[in-house]
């Protein structure tokens, strides 16, 4: 096992901040997860994938595991579906990818979200009316104190928006190491009613859209909202759009006429945060290095050399601001390191 000292976790997150791990390991097999696990001249431990859903704000002194499992298999299929068993490393755009190739429908809206697939279940990852769960059979974990595999089913997972048991009651007790979908083969079930898709579809003049049809569209509307993490540092959305209650909504909405609004059910309401962002003004407002990208106000960025710490000031003044404003308190998706 090569295991590095003082190694820079620049390139291993997407914000592109330039913390130090004090040890450093790349995990490529499940026995060698568990040895490193076991390792008591190393007691404390962090683990870290695509680095795609966290703010760094200071050196880990710790030991980092770099989870590279790898692997794609088909596990049971009949004429209908493919249950496909992914390792916990891959890159969950690639698979996407994968996916498409092979006809299989059902990750098509998932186009184009970064990171690796370990990190999926945790976030229930999700665009464009599609949510991991829709598709989600179970998941492995290994217990970090018994080194041990246990199985998750989608109900065990517990489920919600960007919501799961492993950013709850079971945070830090596990690794995910392989993840288990259920796609389509054939009779696909579209889903084009959700954000901008129809309207990319029908500026490209297609009527009867296929998977991969829509695939494109979204991969389109998502380059032309988000920066491109190896262009400038961004963890994509930063903050989850905020649901309220209908009492609050009904308030919200009779100040602000205007605002975009989902129903969720009739006592819930979803507010696109990034509206509310906008309306603040922070929208393509730049802090030194730490900044709201011009296009999307949902997106911090990194311009350069911000520290994490100076992100984590900017989301702070944002959330200060949109409580002020509106008496709506907005929440961080991506997982803050402190």
């Amino acid at each position: 096992m090569n295991i590095q000292e003082n190694i820079s976790l620049k390139s291993h997150n997407t914000f592109g901040i330039d913390v130090k791990a004090r040890f450093f390991v790349e995990i490529t097999g499940l026995v060698q997860l568990q040895k490193a696990l076991e390792l008591k001249a190393y007691p404390k431990k962090f683990i870290i994938s695509g680095g795609s859903n966290m703010l760094l704000t200071q050196d880990i002194d710790a030991l980092v595991m770099h989870i590279q499992l790898k692997g794609i298999t088909v596990v049971e299929e009949d004429e209908d579906n493919v249950e496909v068993k992914v390792m916990a490393g891959e890159n969950w755009h690639e698979l996407v990818m994968w996916s498409l190739k092979h006809g299989y429908g059902g990750l098509e809206n998932l186009s184009l979200i970064p990171g690796n697939v370990g990190t999926a279940p945790i976030q229930n990852i999700g665009a464009y009316g599609v949510e991991l769960k829709d598709v989600f059979v179970s998941c492995a974990a290994m217990d970090v104190k018994t080194g041990e595999l246990e199985g998750f089913d989608n109900e065990a997972c517990e489920f919600g928006y960007r919501d799961s048991i492993f950013k709850n009651k079971a945070k830090g007790k596990y690794i995910i190491t392989s993840v288990v979908l259920k796609l389509t083969k054939k009779n696909h079930v579209l889903h084009t009613g959700y954000g901008s898709i129809e309207n990319e579809l029908k500026n490209r003049g297609i009527v009867h859209p296929t998977i991969q049809d829509i695939s494109d569209a979204v991969i389109a509307i998502r380059k032309s909202k988000l920066p491109d993490p190896k262009e400038i540092g961004n963890s994509g959305s930063f903050f989850k759009n905020p649901i309220i209650s209908k009492k609050a909504f009904d308030k919200f909405i009779k100040k602000n006429p205007n605002a975009p609004s989902y129903e969720m059910d009739e006592n819930h309401y979803k507010i696109p945060a990034g509206w509310l962002i906008e309306q603040c003004g922070f929208k393509g407002k730049r802090f030194g290095d730490a900044g709201v990208h011009e296009k999307q106000a949902l997106v911090l960025v990194n311009h350069g050399n911000a520290s994490g710490k100076e992100i984590l000031e900017l989301a702070q003044k944002i959330q200060e601001e949109v409580q002020k404003t509106f008496k709506i308190k907005i929440q961080p998706e991506v997982n803050i390191i402190k």
